[in-house]
């Protein structure tokens, strides 16, 4: 038995804290706001301490509760160093955050080798290491923008976004409403199930399929700049405009994968059917659309963000007074980044949940495919 496991993200930590020893102090000498000696060996003992002690052989949950520990209390004391000390940060601050993030990434690896023994562990662990990975993307920039000053027009800090989004909440919600619950989802729905309609005719009619499928792929790739504006003197300035460039958007994906997924079930299976003297409808519903199931679902996921962003960027030609659009255009032209930046965490934010929702709904319809079932620990 191994008395000690090395890990080189943990060496090169203890490197990096001796090299932030050499570049002391943390900010520079004529702060307004300088950071107690005592917070720096604090600092400087967890990072050590934490990566010395995930050398022994502990047990993995346990050396990833210790990293993760001393990891984020870390970053927390070097961003609250930072309040009154903007623009001053030094080489030992980055060091040490880089020493940090070195430790949250030896975090992760042992998360990711933990087996789940239960559904409830293998969700807290799907759900736990991505949310590592952005809270520390996060932390990065939060202490880039602030210790290194950067100016506020370029990129402001996620704790300047956060307290906009928090100022701005009644702004925001009829944003979403306009953009999110009127053009995605009314545009999402039509193009989707239209696309799915006319895959199956295509399916049954060998002249659509030679005819449609060419000109799909040559409408999915017209540009959305050249299709909005069209759209927008077809259908209004309304949301309906929107959710036609959504429509154009989602119904070839959905076409191309339900078509190509209406192929997938297997000769022996078709011959089966046929034995059974099943009829064009019964193989289409109790074979070839269950086998087809995944490729669907591919559309599906897909265009979920295809139409966040098709309607966004319809709006930018024309829309009432309100969308997501609409507000970030209008504020990127008076300069009110962190508006911007807000609208853009809420758009990011409702896509993710947007695609996570289909894909929680993939895995409930398709757990017997071999696909899911791979998948699962």
């Amino acid at each position: 038995m191994k008395i000690f496991h090395f890990s080189w993200q943990c060496i090169l930590a203890l490197l990096l804290c001796l090299a932030a020893i050499t570049t002391l102090p943390l900010f520079s000498a004529d702060t307004a706001a300088p950071v107690s000696s005592g917070t720096v060996f604090v600092i400087f003992i967890l990072i050590a301490g934490a990566a010395a002690i995930s050398f022994t052989n502990l047990s993995a949950g346990l050396g990833a509760a210790i990293l993760f520990f001393a990891a984020h209390a870390v970053a927390w004391l070097l961003l609250a160093g930072l309040s009154g000390n903007e623009g001053n940060a030094e080489a030992a601050f980055f060091i040490l955050l880089a020493a940090a993030w070195l430790l949250a990434w030896r975090c992760v690896s042992i998360l990711s080798t933990i087996p789940a023994h239960s559904s409830a562990g293998s969700y807290t662990l799907r759900l736990l290491i991505p949310a590592i990975f952005g809270v520390w993307i996060v932390i990065v920039w939060e202490a880039v923008t602030r210790g290194a000053g950067i100016p506020f027009i370029l990129l402001p800090p996620p704790s300047a976004i956060g307290a906009r989004i928090a100022g701005s909440l009644s702004t925001l919600w009829i944003d979403v409403q306009q953009t999110i619950f009127r053009s995605v989802l009314i545009g999402y729905v039509i193009g989707c199930a239209s696309g799915f309609v006319v895959a199956i005719l295509a399916d049954r009619f060998a002249f659509l399929r030679r005819g449609l499928l060419p000109i799909g792929n040559l409408v999915s790739a017209l540009p959305i700049i050249g299709v909005a504006p069209i759209m927008v003197m077809w259908f209004g300035f309304d949301w309906q405009s929107k959710a036609a460039v959504v429509v154009v958007m989602t119904f070839f994906p959905m076409l191309v994968n339900t078509v190509a997924g209406l192929t997938a079930a297997g000769n022996m299976e078709k011959d089966l059917m046929r034995t059974y003297a099943s009829s064009y409808w019964q193989t289409l519903f109790k074979l070839r659309l269950p086998a087809a199931a995944p490729f669907i679902f591919n559309a599906l996921k897909i265009n979920s963000t295809l139409a966040l962003i098709g309607a966004i960027v319809a709006e930018f030609f024309g829309t009432p007074m309100s969308g997501m659009g609409f507000r970030i255009s209008t504020e990127n032209g008076r300069l009110n980044l962190d508006m911007v930046w807000a609208e853009i965490a809420v758009a990011a934010i409702a896509g993710s949940v947007f695609y996570g929702i289909v894909a929680i709904i993939e895995r409930m319809v398709t757990f017997w495919h071999p696909s899911i079932r791979g998948g699962q620990t």
